[in-house]
């Protein structure tokens, strides 16, 4: 019997105000070859870390109110590939996934499934019957864990696909959903088997694996490094039974390793408040990436005087207002082994917080308490950034670009109805101070086309309008290439995350057209997350390829109150799409 075994490690933050903010770091380590067994080590160490001192702050106004980061013991999690029967695996919970159709039973009440069958056979019936009992369907979302004795494993959980299971979200929905029976059981080993996974094929059963594999270390995650008492898992081993085994399965798991650390990266910069994570301390993250990487990897941090000088007019009002100066943020990332093919760029919308400014968010439903979130397209880059660093795809040079700042209010703020210059040239009227993403990100998008990108992806919490259209689950993308289209939504698909194209519809900007300047920074109510895709529209080059992807309404989980790390995942399908 071969096995792949990973041992998953997360090093949340330390206990201290005393220690650095080196980022995200995977360490896959060979410990033992000789064995049957292959053996890797997985350490992930999100944004705080114990060496140093926390993130270096310019200002008095960072960590307003003495906050600072718990120090989490770091859970440790053993992954293993195996095929073995699944009635003899011992252990706390045997989970299996099953679709609608895998629950069907004869004119006996009896499961037709073959592994559902010898469960059941092994537990004189009591599972089909209880799983009646349970009114359990087999529906997405559905589940349920049963003690049943009888078996090698204390209790048997049922976990529902759906009509069919074949998609990555589908397997990483499992992953989550087995994370989660084992936090209410306090299970410390667990395995996890498909009840159909005869018609997979072999590249879907390595796939299918990675994603579960990913949705479980994703679901156990909990980002408890800001609350006073924590509760730790006991999950410490799954097991991953019947989708294959060896060199393949390595390769895919060292992948899911790398975009995992780089999602739970992401997530904590969302996470972390305004009064922790400044836009000094982002573009410090930023550095600390470049150095980590830095056979790869270059950082330039440009301060206000220097974007001043590159006559950056609409990023700077944004940033007037506020006690914490601007940061902007340019990772270069340069493949080993030759010059690259294609150049792209990634653009994040930065805004560590948004007052509104003096068109100041109020009354109930304008979740001013929530806008530390208003970064989460610069967690996205810098996570995509993270997790490229440790894959060194090759034929590929990517930019990875952050116009930090605050958006608040003060004497010096920016004014509804002050006009502001581009970098371009272009004159905007401020209608509206509260539409202030797009102003940071029209400086950064010139910034962009003017490193050589041939292709460019900007992402930015950016309207309320494109949540009112599409809901709190899927991101909103727009962009006047079709074969850009074609290659982010593939790798959406690829990586399980949920896009949907709207319109450009140029007869919009008739309602941003100003009196006094080139255009204005809002339109009216209607198609709102379209008139301000077609405002950033006007910052590109038309020889770029270039899309806008408004994620507002995936990037944070209302549920859980926690962000969500969206869009990373499928950042780094695409820039390894575009590899040679």
């Amino acid at each position: 019997m071969a096995a792949i075994v990973v041992s998953v490690a997360s090093t949340l933050v330390a206990s201290s105000p005393r220690y650095s903010s080196s980022t995200t770091s995977l360490l896959f380590t060979k410990l033992r070859s000789s064995s049957p067994f292959l053996r890797f080590s997985l350490a992930v160490t999100p944004f705080c870390s114990r060496k140093g001192r926390l993130m270096a702050h310019t200002l008095a106004q960072a960590n307003l109110g003495l906050t600072y980061p718990a120090g989490i013991e770091a859970p440790k999690i053993s992954f293993a590939a195996k095929d073995v029967d699944v009635t003899e695996w011992k252990g706390d919970i045997l989970a299996v996934g099953v679709t609608e159709k895998d629950l069907a039973k004869d004119e006996n009440s009896k499961f037709q499934n073959s592994i559902l069958k010898k469960l059941d056979s092994q537990l004189g019936g009591l599972l089909a019957e209880a799983s009646s009992e349970e009114d359990f369907t087999g529906k997405a979302g559905q589940s349920t864990v049963l003690r049943l004795p009888g078996l090698g494993s204390k209790r048997v959980g049922l976990i529902g696909l759906g009509q069919s299971a074949s998609t990555p979200a589908a397997f990483r929905c499992l992953g989550e959903a087995v994370a989660a029976a084992a936090k209410s059981t306090q299970a410390s080993d667990v395995a996890i088997v498909l009840a159909s996974s005869e018609g997979l094929s072999a590249e879907s059963k390595l796939n299918s694996a990675t994603a579960i594999a990913s949705g479980t270390v994703l679901g156990l995650y909990e980002d408890n490094r800001y609350k006073s008492e924590s509760k730790k898992p006991a999950l410490k081993s799954v097991d991953i039974l019947g989708l294959g085994t060896g060199p393949e399965l390595e390769k895919k798991l060292k992948y899911a390793e790398n975009v995992s650390s780089a999602v739970i990266f992401g997530r904590e910069l969302v996470n972390s408040p305004a009064n922790v994570l400044t836009p000094a301390v982002l573009a410090e993250e930023a550095s600390k990436i470049a150095s980590l990487y830095s056979d790869v990897f270059s950082a330039k941090i440009l301060n206000a005087e220097q974007c001043k000088e590159l006559r950056m007019g609409s990023y700077l009002g944004v940033a007037a207002a506020s006690a914490n100066p601007p940061h902007f943020i340019h990772l270069c990332y340069k493949p080993p082994g030759g010059p690259a093919k294609v150049k792209l760029a990634l653009v994040g919308k930065g805004l560590t917080f948004d007052s509104g400014g003096y068109n100041i968010k109020t009354g109930p439903g304008c979740s001013i308490e929530l806008m530390k979130f208003d970064m989460g397209g610069s967690a996205a880059v810098l996570g995509a950034a993270k997790a490229i660093g440790q894959i060194k795809p090759s034929g590929v040079e990517v930019h990875f670009i952050v116009a930090a700042c605050e958006n608040m209010i003060s004497g010096t703020g920016m004014r509804p109805g002050d006009i502001v210059t581009a970098s371009n040239g272009k004159t905007i009227e401020v209608n509206n101070t509260d539409a202030e993403g797009r102003l940071t990100l029209a400086d950064a998008l010139v910034y962009a086309c003017n490193q050589g990108a041939e292709k460019i992806v900007d992402l930015a919490t950016l309207t309320g309008a494109c949540v009112v259209a599409l809901g709190p689950s899927i991101a909103g993308i727009f962009t006047p290439s079709d074969d850009l289209a074609k290659e982010v939504i593939a790798a959406s698909e690829a990586s399980g995350e949920k896009l949907w194209r709207l319109p450009l519809e140029e007869s919009y900007w008739e309602s941003m057209k100003s009196g006094v300047a080139d255009m204005v920074n809002t339109g009216g109510r209607p198609g709102g997350a379209i008139t301000a895709a077609l405002f950033l529209k006007q910052f590109v080059d038309e020889k770029v390829q270039w899309m806008h992807i408004d994620l507002a309404g995936p990037v944070w989980n209302d549920k859980k109150r926690a962000a969500t790390g969206f869009g990373i995942s499928t950042l780094v399908e695409w820039v390894l799409k575009n590899s040679s």
